[in-house]
Parts: C-alpha cells; structure tokens; sequence
C-alpha cells in the first residue's frame, strides 16, 4: 500500500470520508414535480446554486390555503412583480416548519426580502432577514454578490422560537423595516438587529430598500407561509 506522508492511501481516505460525507449531505436535492405553481410569481435561485445546475423547478412554491407552502431545493427567492414598497414600511409574514429539520440534519433559514431590483437578472438585488428553528436568525444581502449585514454566523436571540426537536413543528413571525436612516429584522414582534441604511444601501449592495418584495428559503428546506404583507 502507498504512503502519503507516512499514512497509507487507505488511511488518508477514512480520514477524509467523514468531511466529504458532510459536504455530499449539505448539498441542494431537487424536489419532484417542482416550479412555481402560483399566477404571478416568480423566482430565482442563488448563483451557486445555478451553477450547480439547479433552476426554479428544483424547488417547489405552491398555494396552500390563503398561503404558500415552500419546499426547497436550492436556496430561492421568491416576488410577485405586483408587490412593491417605497419609503417607510414594513414587510412581514409567518412562517411555519410543519417538521423542523425533515429535508436535512441541521437548521436552515427562512424568510423575508426587500429591496428586490432588476429582478430575475444576474444583476438582483435584495435584502433578507432568515430565522432558524434552532433560535437564530441572519440577515444578508445581494448586490448582485452576496454580502453580510449581520455577522457571518447565525445569531441567537431568545425571541426566536425553538423546535421541541427534529420533525416537531415550529413558527416564527419575521419582519423587515425600513425606519427613516435605519433597516430593522424583527423576530416574533422583538428587533433582532438594526442596521444603518447606509450599511445595506450602496455600491456592492442594494441599489435602494425601494423594490419588490417576497421570501427568501435557504435549500433543503420546507415551510409554510401565511399573512405576508406591506404596511406603512
């Protein structure tokens, strides 16, 4: 048996097993009979995604109820063209997991977007605020490359629900504001961060909090989403 750096070749590989199991595991799994299937919106999946050759219709948005039920595939956000704010406002909805962690074996986010410019472009802006069912939240950005508002790491934040465990159900409000100078994500009614307009607003970033609005799901993922709505 071959040494490498005075391990066999056999050794080597068990001890990489582990790391590219865990990276196999993380990928996006396209969903069956996938695509949106709501009059109206539309969607895009992230670059990376798109260059692992996932679409739209690797994901799955249909209406359930007076809502959506989302299940993904790879990360996505999605617009109605019709929904659009400007100035001071608020964009909120609910989101539920009916079975937390049920596509994966560990959290993944989901949640509002604003600020949606030259939609469904390799040029998209957008803004988001994701909450997980483990107590986190993140908020990031497209200006069209991704970039952090908050730290790169999740976030705990106490008013962000916790799931009982993996396949228990968990619901979590969030919100995204625009406040005069400032962009606040609200989690179950508490201000989870506040951000300067001036960090999320500019070159790299968005091209104004002015634009459509929708969700964002990070892959692998699966909820349902009620109340999704604009207020001034």
């Amino acid at each position: 048996m071959r040494l490498v750096h005075g391990i066999t070749i056999a050794a080597a590989m068990a001890l990489l097993a582990p790391a590219v199991g865990a990276q196999m595991q993380d990928m996006a799994k396209a969903v069956a009979d996938g695509g949106i299937k709501v009059a109206g919106w539309a969607g895009q999946v992230d670059a990376n995604e798109a260059k692992a050759g996932m679409t739209v219709n690797s994901a799955k948005f249909v209406a359930e109820g007076k809502g959506f039920h989302v299940t993904t595939g790879p990360a996505i956000t999605y617009w109605n063209p019709a929904n659009k704010a400007a100035g001071d406002y608020t964009v909120k909805a609910t989101f539920t997991e009916p079975k937390f962690m049920n596509l994966m074996e560990h959290a993944h986010p989901y949640g509002v977007v604003i600020g949606i410019n030259d939609a469904g472009t390799e040029n998209m802006t957008a803004l988001y605020c994701n909450a997980y069912g483990n107590g986190t939240f993140i908020v990031r950005g497209f200006g069209p490359a991704p970039f952090s508002v908050s730290p790169r790491r999740a976030e705990a934040n106490a008013a962000i629900n916790k799931a009982a465990g993996k396949d228990q159900p968990v619901t979590q409000e969030i919100a995204l504001s625009v406040k005069g100078e400032k962009v606040e994500c609200s989690v179950n009614g508490t201000v989870v961060g506040s951000y300067d307009k001036a960090a999320v607003v500019g070159a790299g970033k968005l091209k104004s909090t002015d634009g459509n609005f929708g969700v964002r799901f990070g892959h692998n993922t699966e909820a349902i989403v009620t109340n999704l709505a604009m207020s001034k």
